[in-house]
């Protein structure tokens, strides 16, 4: 019987890359003789994170729309028309039995050439409100998995399987990672560790409060994982004193990074609020206000409605931060509480359920 082929397309940010990669990792473990393609954006991360996860990519000049007139948008008609040629040509040579897409620029044209030539096609929606690609493909996809209710109002209800988002499998079981943890990073075992989560490119309004707040969050005692994202590690490195603050552009172990954190502040993207959830540990959320309609918001009350996180918005952060993080440091009970509460939320399977879904498109 002929190896199995997919060809994979997600990128831009690492919330559409890892769920990718995951998927990837659950159908080597299925048919460890299949062949596995991504396509992404070039000049984009995926073009650097997937052959580090060990598979190839071929990128496409793709780039999305900006909110405002630039010579960028004025090429789009251009790029998009490239990459829908780029892609059936792709896909014409790698022959794969099913094309699945997470979501970002490179998916679009990929699927939408899938879909031209008869291939099977399986989208996969993180968010609790679809981006443009998604929505634009949906109407020709094979199933549309998703993490959160109510999508109907976006996609064919027929078409919508609820899986969750998939996650990396080191992030189930992390607390027996604990001891590793600590000497990996070289902390201090007795003292409380907040991990700081920007997301994959860091969040300029996190990295200012806690460039503010650092000198009072060391007085209460506690060590500072933080992770500011690439764009800004050269305007925060200097707070990195290799013991009680460690600043990192990226971090390559999560399961360990998450293994050391006694409490969590995190943007609330859907693929970060899918691993808190395995992950279990107490959560400040704060969301980005400046993604499409304020969908980080919506993903992080969906949490904080069964009692599993907090969420602080940003305009609250000047005046609530040190009261809301005082009173959650100085309280084992709500830590534990909300600890408890955000691991009912989730879903484990979520990655082997979408391969599912995969298998039965495959002729």
């Amino acid at each position: 019987m002929a190896a199995k082929r997919f060809i994979l397309s997600g990128g831009g940010t690492g919330g559409h890359i890892y769920p990718a990669i995951a998927i990837a990792n659950e159908l080597k473990t299925r048919f460890p003789d299949c062949e596995i393609l991504f396509v992404g954006a070039q000049d984009k991360m995926e073009m650097q994170k997937v052959p580090q996860a060990g598979y190839k990519i071929k990128g496409l000049w793709i780039a999305g729309i900006q909110r405002r007139l630039t010579f960028d948008n004025a090429l789009f008609p251009v790029k998009l028309i490239n990459s829908l040629f780029r892609s059936r040509k792709i896909i014409r040579e790698f022959k794969p039995d099913v094309a699945i897409g997470t979501g970002g620029f490179a998916s679009g044209p990929l699927l939408r050439a899938a879909e031209s030539m008869g291939v099977p096609t399986v989208i996969q929606e993180q968010n609790s409100y679809p981006g443009i690609t998604n929505k634009w493909l949906s109407k020709k996809a094979n199933v549309i998995c998703v993490a959160y209710d109510n999508l109907d109002r976006f996609f064919p209800a027929s078409k919508i399987v609820f899986t969750g988002n998939p996650v990396r499998q080191d992030l189930i079981n992390v607390e027996d990672k604990r001891e590793e943890a600590i000497k990996h990073f070289e902390l201090d075992p007795n003292k409380k560790t907040l991990l700081i989560l920007g997301g994959s490119l860091g969040s300029r309004r996190i990295n200012q409060l806690i460039a503010k707040e650092l000198g009072w969050l060391l007085e209460q005692g506690v060590q500072v994982l933080w992770q500011c994202g690439r764009l800004y590690f050269e305007e925060y490195r200097h707070y990195h004193d290799g013991k009680q603050v460690q600043v990192m552009s990226f971090i390559d172990r999560m399961d360990l990074v998450y293994a050391a954190a006694d409490m969590i502040i995190s943007r609330s993207g859907a693929s970060s609020v899918s691993e808190l959830c395995i992950v279990g540990k107490p959560v400040v959320f704060i969301p980005s206000p400046n993604v499409a309609e304020d969908h980080q918001t919506k993903n992080a009350q969906a949490v904080v409605s069964k009692g599993g996180a907090l969420l602080l918005k940003e305009s609250q952060l000047d005046a609530e931060f040190e009261s809301t993080f005082s009173a959650l440091l100085a309280n084992n009970e709500q830590q534990q509480e909300l600890s408890e509460n955000i691991k009912k939320l989730a879903k484990v399977n979520a990655t082997k359920d979408i391969v599912e879904e995969i298998i039965k498109l495959i002729k």
